[in-house]
């Protein structure tokens, strides 16, 4: 039971404030940046589909790294670029990274490229020179073998 006191002081509290108009709320959407387009383009793989890619700013968190490394991410978006051209994969990985700027993680499947000319993966590389310049990006790392291995990164972006 609520004490005459208790109610006297409620009504002080709320004597003078002003009712919302739930009629005239907005709801603001987080701002969303721009995608990002100042990439550049690769035009030979450096990396074989063997090797390990592992990338941090500095200041990253060394559990973060640990953690996108075992694969303890639940729930992230995903992106598979196989079969796309350098092109076509920058621009897929722009609008993916532009659309998911508010994700702390996202999942990019690039694959080994084991259809690659001399042995190195054209895409694979391509992602990695593009995540480099991302300005949103802050690591990333080969997952484990259960989320595609050396063919695929986990990647942690800036948190806006």
């Amino acid at each position: 039971m609520i004490s005459e006191s208790d109610k006297a002081l409620f009504r002080s509290v709320i004597e003078n404030s002003t009712p919302i108009n739930k009629d005239k709320a907005t709801f603001q959407e987080p701002t969303k940046k721009k995608a990002f387009k100042a990439y550049t383009y690769i035009t030979h793989g450096s990396l074989s589909g063997s090797d390990i890619i592992s990338y941090a700013r500095n200041g990253v968190s060394p559990k973060i790294i640990k953690k996108m490394k075992q694969g303890n991410i639940s729930r992230v978006p995903t992106l598979d670029l196989h079969g796309q051209t350098t092109i076509k994969a920058c621009q897929s990985l722009s609008e993916f990274m532009h659309y998911h700027q508010h994700q702390q993680f996202i999942h990019i499947i690039h694959g080994k490229g084991y259809n690659s000319d001399q042995g190195n993966s054209i895409l694979k590389s391509q992602v990695v020179s593009f995540l480099r310049q991302h300005p949103d990006v802050l690591a990333f790392n080969s997952c484990p073998p259960k989320d595609g291995g050396t063919g695929a990164v986990f990647t942690l972006l800036k948190q806006n």
